[in-house]
This record gives structure tokens, sequence and C-alpha cells, in this order.
């Protein structure tokens, strides 16, 4: 495996990171996520969008954390905000240039953006993915944290991780930012 190089997005980086959800995925539904996302202050937070360069500077793998709320009710008479809501983060979307899938440059991105977001004094973590892939991250059922998804999910494929497993994590159910649609 290549010894990836990481960092977290710098302004002049957004198209070339849209460029690699695009080549990732089949649709451009991940790209316009993360720009949607971007566009969001409350979810967008600075330094948790990481990517992997290669030996000539050039994004090859992007990794996102980005805001989410766990344990909120919803506030029926203030409209869209929630009352009791715990600071959470989602990972996701998650994309590595198809010439570099399965060389680690996807899991250096995460491995970064995990090690960014432990240093803001962040800790749970939730993400909605591949059973076989999130786990070596130390991901592990969501419903082990008492984090439910509000949406039919199986527990293999709704994850979650204590970055700091001393501390407390909230309880209920995740509010993901209005961009995921759910």
């Amino acid at each position: 495996m290549t010894p990836w190089t990481t960092r977290a997005e710098l302004p002049e980086d957004v198209s070339a990171i849209r460029a690699v959800n695009i080549a990732a995925f089949p649709a451009h539904d991940e790209a316009d996520l993360v720009d949607a996302l971007r566009a969001d202050p409350a979810a967008w937070i600075d330094g948790l969008s990481t990517v992997s360069v290669d030996a000539e500077g050039k994004i090859v793998a992007h990794s996102l954390l980005t805001r989410c709320t766990v344990g909120a009710a919803p506030a029926l008479a203030l409209g869209p905000c929630t009352v009791g809501a715990a600071p959470a983060l989602a990972l996701g979307p998650c994309a590595v240039l198809p010439r570099c899938q399965r060389t680690g440059a996807g899991s250096a991105a995460i491995r970064a953006g995990l090690e960014r977001a432990r240093s803001l004094g962040e800790n749970l973590i939730v993400v909605l993915g591949h059973a076989l892939y999130y786990p070596r991250f130390g991901f592990t059922p969501a419903s082990a944290f008492g984090v439910s998804a509000g949406f039919d999910v199986t527990d293999d494929t709704f994850l979650a991780l204590a970055l700091d497993p001393q501390r407390e994590t909230p309880r209920g159910q995740i509010v993901y930012p209005a961009a995921f649609g759910v």
C-alpha cells in the first residue's frame, strides 16, 4: 500500500473533490451532496473535509465529516429546530478515484479525518455504509450506542464510533443535515 499524504480541503480543491466523487459513483448524487453540505454552515466544519493526494499532489480520495445531532426531539412550534440535541458527526460521502481504489487512499483520508475530529474534541461519529469496510476503523452497530436512524436500515450498515470510549455518547435518533434528504 502507498503511504498516502492527507490534508484538509483547501478552497481551491472544490472542483477536484467534485471530480473524485463523480468518478467514484455512477451518478452525481454524492458530488451534489458534498456541495450542498459545504454550503450549509450548520453542517460544515472547517478541517473535516479530508483529501488524500498522490505524489504529484493531485487529489485521489476524499472523506467528509459533517455535523449531525443525536437525541433530538422535534420542536414543532419552532419549525425545523430541535430540542435536546447533542452534537455528533456523520461520515460520508467517502470517494476514491477508480484507479486508486484498493490502494489505501480512501482509508488514509478517513483515518486522517477521524484524527482531526478527535483533535477538535469530537466524539460520536455515525456512518451509513458497507458492513465489511467501516469496522476496520472501529465502527460497530450504532444500536449498541443507543443511536437509531429513524428510517429502515440494517444494524450492520448503520454504524457508530466513539473516538474516546471513556466519554459518554448521546443516545437517541440521529438528525442528519437537510442535504442528506432523510
